[in-house]
């Protein structure tokens, strides 16, 4: 397998576990955290990083904006050898007693964009996978960390707003709005391979007064700490446990 076009990696530079935010800057804040780190390549919005966590090698790459970005990312990241991915993103809380700088772990998306549909058609489920699920929940808890779970809604256009759908999903129990989970969970299941999704939100578009944007991005910034916590004890946990299926084959 030769050189992949955007993420600029071959086979051997990155691991089966990837955690995929779509900011590169958080991109490099999770690298940080991992053993003998190194920055594999950077092109457009994809930063990617190799290191270790207890052993096993762990890769970093951002993925951008929206579904169209990230499908690249995933898409060539499955191609060179990725088994395993979490997204680590940023959200708005869609429920009025959500506060900002709440953590969510992604259990299903409505597939509100468009990218998705490209590969599977509307009536076919945005699930994440049950085991990385179950992992981001154990590690939350774990941590200490509050949490809620639950089904978020991706969609495409920022600045849009929809004042009937957002009332309808959040009479549902949506639990928060973002761009990449949905295209990351049909992706991770017609390509065969596990993917869940972290999450820490920024806003909530349901708070009146709204708080100033400084305020947000504060509360934002401690969430996303948490996020990147719970997502690499998610990893640890995960290793382990395959480690285990293995040894017990």
């Amino acid at each position: 397998m030769s050189l992949q076009k955007h993420i600029r990696c071959k086979p051997g530079d990155v691991g089966e576990y990837v955690l995929i935010p779509g900011d590169e800057s958080r991109a490099a804040k999770i690298a940080e955290r991992l053993e003998d780190v190194r920055k594999i390549s950077e092109n457009r919005a994809y930063h990617v990083y190799t290191g270790n966590l207890r052993g096993v090698k762990v890769s970093v790459c951002s993925t951008g904006i929206g579904g169209p970005s990230a499908s690249i990312a995933i898409e060539e990241l499955i191609k060179i050898g990725a088994k395993t991915l979490i997204r680590v993103g940023s959200a708005g809380s869609r429920q009025s007693y959500m506060p900002i700088g709440s953590l969510v772990i992604a259990t299903a998306a409505y597939r509100g964009e468009g990218t998705s549909h490209a590969y599977a058609p509307s009536a076919f489920p945005a699930v994440a996978d049950l085991q990385v699920t179950s992992s981001l929940i154990r590690a939350a808890e774990s941590l200490g960390y509050k949490y809620y779970s639950g089904i978020v809604y991706t969609r495409d256009a920022y600045y849009v707003q929809d004042e009937g759908l957002n009332k309808f999903l959040t009479d549902s129990g949506i639990v928060a709005a973002e761009q990449e989970c949905s295209i990351t969970f049909i992706l991770g299941t017609i390509k065969h391979v596990r993917v869940g999704a972290i999450l820490a939100t920024d806003s909530n578009i349901w708070l009146n007064p709204q708080p100033p944007l400084e305020e947000k991005e504060k509360l934002f910034s401690k969430a996303e700490k948490k996020a990147i916590d719970v997502a690499l004890k998610a990893i640890d946990i995960l290793i382990e446990e395959d480690k285990l299926a293995k040894k017990n084959l």
